[in-house]
């Protein structure tokens, strides 16, 4: 009779990540606590395990095909915050948005947030997130004083930055898309704020080049930057965009009914996508019909619009305003290609947005951002450079060819491609991407000896 592993009633699902593409189907465990999650790691079964959060990598980082999958959002919610120091040891499974619902009333804001509230502290950690930040305080392994791991063989560890912690171990673990171990929880440092608004500065810029220049003119005034990005725009507006910067206001300047309670913070998703979209929706005219509509809404002229106040999820995370809106991709789903080129390598920039542009391929999403200083993680994304984002629906017959080709202008440039969201990477461009991916596959094989922690992102580019 054939040996059974932890795990292995545990019910199967069909997964896949934030795209809805590639679906794969694993048994599903939903441990309660650290001892439940080292039972499945001392227990495994063939396949391997992988962790899982909220499922907001794009792609197949959170799957595990045949194999067991740990949600850890069930893990028994521990949170505590000093808040004299802005201190913060958070389990795995909270996510940002309930972290941020207790610091923010307390006068304080979680160290980097992406585009959407909804990604849990473990994800935060496997995937190095960066923000609108980077360029001032780096990605969120930064501000990481420690972690604790649960390895293969079910050991419990506790791993930090510092020398006698096992910094090699950490740092391996910061952007290392969940394949040393299994995240419990996580202590870091938090940005002290007044209120729960911001102080908004928004722009246009004609085209690219012009965006460009502003930014890196300007970005040392603020805290927090992004220009979103017209790529259908043609002719001398290609990569025309909206510049949007800020920091976080002070109780001074808010309007005077909103000092009362300067710190609420209560945001809601006001509307839900329909869980059936035809397909075809996002289209080349619909979404230059928005991106006319997108730009020419957005204040021109000579400084734009300035010290506007905003609330935090309008700034940071306004998809999150609609529940669900992945689904407006259709069935089929969507890729989001993320990738960074040093800035001496700008003109492989130039080139793949003038090609998007000029094979009018829809992306509704796209959003430029500079970057500051890497940090130790080998397999952390963020690098000094330029990074720009995209959602591309599938469907269109040309878009694996063009995505290939990006790749090549991307190694050439000597930058890479963000694994959380990665859906189409030949493994053959890893290691010229990341170049330190031998020195991680050492801690991480002495971290998981006999490979028991695996996804199907690190089948496919054989991690």
């Amino acid at each position: 009779m054939p040996r059974t592993s932890a795990g292995s009633d545990a019910p199967i699902r069909l997964l896949t990540g934030w795209g809805r593409t590639s679906a794969t189907a694993a048994r599903v465990a939903t441990p309660r606590s650290v001892e439940d999650v080292a039972a499945l790691l001392a227990d495994p079964p063939p396949r391997g395990v992988i962790a899982r959060g909220l499922g907001r990598s794009y792609g197949d980082a959170a799957q595990d095909a045949g194999g067991l999958v740990v949600d850890c959002t069930g893990l028994a919610p521990q949170l505590t915050i000093d808040t004299e120091h802005g201190i913060v040891t958070a389990s795995a499974g909270l996510s940002l948005d309930r972290l941020m619902r207790d610091l923010v009333p307390a006068g304080w804001f979680v160290p980097v947030t992406p585009g959407t509230r909804f990604v849990t502290v473990g994800g935060a950690v496997a995937a190095d997130i960066h923000g609108k930040n980077h360029h001032v305080d780096g990605s969120f392994g930064a501000a990481l004083l420690g972690l604790t791991l649960v390895l293969p063989g079910g050991k419990v560890v506790k791993v930090g930055p510092e020398p006698g912690e096992d910094p090699t171990l950490f740092w391996a673990t910061v952007g290392g898309m969940g394949l040393t171990g299994i995240v419990v929880d996580a202590t870091f440092r938090c940005l002290p704020v007044e209120t729960s608004r911001m102080r908004v500065d928004t722009e246009r810029a004609a085209n690219l080049d012009e965006a460009l220049a502003l930014m890196t003119a300007t970005d040392h005034r603020y805290h927090y930057t992004v220009a979103w990005i017209d790529l259908l725009a043609r002719g001398r507006a290609v990569g025309r965009s909206v510049l949007t910067r800020g920091r976080h206001a002070q109780v001074a300047e808010l309007p005077r009914r909103s000092r009362v309670t300067p710190l609420a913070f209560d945001p809601r998703a006001r509307l839900i996508a329909p869980p059936w979209v035809p397909a075809g929706l996002l289209n080349p005219v619909t979404v230059r019909a928005f991106n006319e509509l997108w730009f020419h809404k957005s204040p021109g002229g000579r400084v734009g619009r300035r010290a506007e106040i905003q609330g935090l999820a309008e700034f940071f995370h306004p998809l999150d305003g609609m529940s669900g809106w992945n689904r407006l991709y259709g069935r089929r789903g969507f890729v989001q290609y993320q990738f960074v080129v040093p800035y001496a390598g700008v003109d492989a920039l130039r080139s793949i947005v003038s090609d998007l542009a000029a094979a009018g391929v829809a992306s509704f999403l796209a959003v430029l951002k500079r970057f500051g200083p890497a940090n130790p993680a080998p397999l952390s994304f963020p690098m000094p450079g330029w990074t720009l984002a995209l959602d591309l629906p599938l469907g269109d017959s040309r878009l694996a060819g063009m995505l290939r080709d990006f790749d090549a202008r991307v190694v050439t440039a000597g930058g890479r491609v963000y694994l959380a969201k990665d859906s189409t990477l030949s493994a053959e461009l890893v290691p010229a991407m990341y170049p330190e991916l031998a020195a991680w596959r050492k801690v991480r094989d002495r971290a998981d000896p006999s490979g028991v922690l695996a996804s199907d992102l690190a089948r496919r580019l054989e991690l």
